[in-house]
This record gives structure tokens, C-alpha cells and sequence, in this order.
């Protein structure tokens, strides 16, 4: 794996003539619009770059874009790969990791994600505090190669409690629909029933998806410091008696990306 990690960020360099930015975005669904928003850009297909997994999903472009929103140098990774899609966990682990070899320092998540929480409702931004591993994927499964981290990486403060801090502070300077809370991931592809929704309310989840997580980890473990925001696109099944749709999702995600890119527009430029 080290091998093709280190592949792919030599081909990355070897095709961009500047300095790598030290801060990476990866979009979620519904969110891809921010990366069009990106300046003097140069565009990689994932599909050219080797050794790196390419997605399936309607809303996941599989572009990785570097360039200035802004005015302030990042890589933007439009589109993600899930376990859902039938990738090894394993995979999902490459984006991170070559974020690492590039030099970033900062891995911003993004996601679609339904609400657990009443008051959190449709187009609303939550930060994330914490997460919930319900999906049994996790990218460090197997041997551990110590280049990238430890055989047994502490998760207390995986994502990032200072960057937290900042997106707070510039979210009530600018009176953005932002709360905090914990994400739960599950496998998917198929929406959660109202049982379950039930019993991950009880467990004390705020929203829940079927991403972020494993790069959540593998960032973490190969020392990123990484944030987190879900941009809700529905209250959860049986919250409200609606069937859900991925067609919803894509919709709801566009409302909630208008103040997610305000918000991060701003939070990337604090960081540089």
C-alpha cells in the first residue's frame, strides 16, 4: 500500500507546477458547486491518478481539483468512494494518506446527512464532535505500516477540537444555521428503518450518513488534523412519516451547501 500511496502523490507533483496547499476539502453529496469556485485550478480525474478509487454514486464527481477559493491555496476532492459501492475498506484509506504524502495538514470532511435532531432540520450545517462506527468498515484493518501510524491510534480528539473552535466562533460572527454533534455511520446503501433511527437517537446520535467515518480515521491515524461538517438534508425515517430519496439528498444538500461554503470559504482562509 505504501508503494502506491507515494505512486500517486509523485504523479500528483510531477503534473502541478506550484506549492501543495497544506489544506484538503472533500465534497459530499450535493455538495460539489463549491469546487467549480476554485480558481486557476489544475484537474485530475480520479480514473488518471494511480491507484486511486473512483466513485460510482450520482453526485460524486471523482475529480480532485487544486487550486485558490478565494484566494487561499486547497485541494478539493469533488466526490468520494464508499463501502457501500463494494470498495475494501482499504480503499477508502488512499485519499487521506495521499493527502499526507502531498504535505497537507488539514483534511476538511464534508457529507449529506439526515438529522436525528428536530431542532437540526433540512439545510442546517453540523459540526461534528464525535462519530459512532455502526457500518463495521474501517480502513486499518490488517497489518499496520508504521509510516503511517501507530498499530493502535487513540481517537479522543480525532476530530480536531481547536479547528471546532474556529468554524464556532465564525459561524456566530456570521449568524449561520451551524450546530455541534455526533455523527453515526452506517454501511448503507439502503436508508435506515425508524427502528433503527430510534436506537441511534437513545445512543445519543445527532446525524447519520454512510461516509466520512473511515477517512475520519485513516486521517487521524496518519496525523491530519481533521474537521467535520454534515450538511443535513432530512430529518431522519420515521421523524416525520416522509419516504427518503437519493434525489432528496442531492436536492437538500445544494440548500445547505450555500451556507456550508460561506462557512468554509471563510474557515480555510482563517487557517492559512
Amino acid at each position: 500500500m505504501r508503494e502506491k500511496i507515494i505512486e500517486c502523490a509523485d504523479y500528483i507533483k510531477a503534473n502541478y507546477s506550484h506549492a501543495i496547499p497544506k489544506i484538503a476539502l472533500v465534497l459530499g453529496s450535493g455538495l460539489n458547486e463549491l469546487a467549480e469556485e476554485l480558481t486557476d485550478a489544475t484537474i485530475f480525474s480520479y480514473g488518471d491518478l494511480p491507484n486511486f478509487p473512483t466513485p460510482t454514486v450520482a453526485g460524486h464527481s471523482g475529480r480532485l481539483l487544486i487550486g485558490e477559493l478565494d484566494g487561499t491555496p486547497l485541494i478539493c476532492l469533488q466526490g468520494r468512494v464508499h463501502a457501500y459501492e463494494g470498495q475494501p475498506a482499504i480503499n477508502i484509506a488512499i485519499a487521506p494518506r495521499v493527502m499526507r504524502e502531498l504535505g497537507v495538514e488539514t483534511f476538511i470532511l464534508t457529507n449529506a446527512a439526515g438529522s436525528l435532531n428536530i431542532d437540526a432540520g433540512p439545510g442546517s450545517l453540523m459540526i461534528i464532535k464525535d462519530h459512532i462506527n455502526f457500518s463495521n468498515v474501517n480502513p486499518l484493518v490488517g497489518a499496520n505500516d508504521e509510516y503511517f501510524g501507530v498499530r493502535f491510534p487513540d481517537m479522543r480528539d480525532a476530530w480536531n477540537a481547536n479547528h471546532r473552535k474556529i468554524l464556532h466562533d465564525i459561524a456566530r460572527r456570521e449568524n449561520l444555521p451551524v450546530t455541534e454533534g455526533i455523527y453515526l455511520m452506517v454501511k448503507g446503501p439502503n436508508f435506515e428503518t425508524p427502528a433503527e433511527i430510534k436506537a441511534f437517537r437513545t445512543m445519543g446520535a445527532d446525524a447519520v450518513g454512510m461516509s466520512t467515518v473511515p477517512e475520519c480515521i485513516a486521517a487521524h491515524h496518519c496525523g491530519l488534523k481533521v474537521v467535520g461538517i454534515s450538511g443535513i438534508t432530512n430529518l431522519a425515517a420515521g421523524m416525520t412519516g416522509n419516504a427518503l430519496t437519493h434525489a432528496e439528498t442531492m436536492e437538500e444538500g445544494a440548500k445547505a451547501a450555500k451556507h456550508l461554503s460561506k462557512l468554509l470559504k471563510l474557515f480555510i482562509k482563517e487557517l492559512n
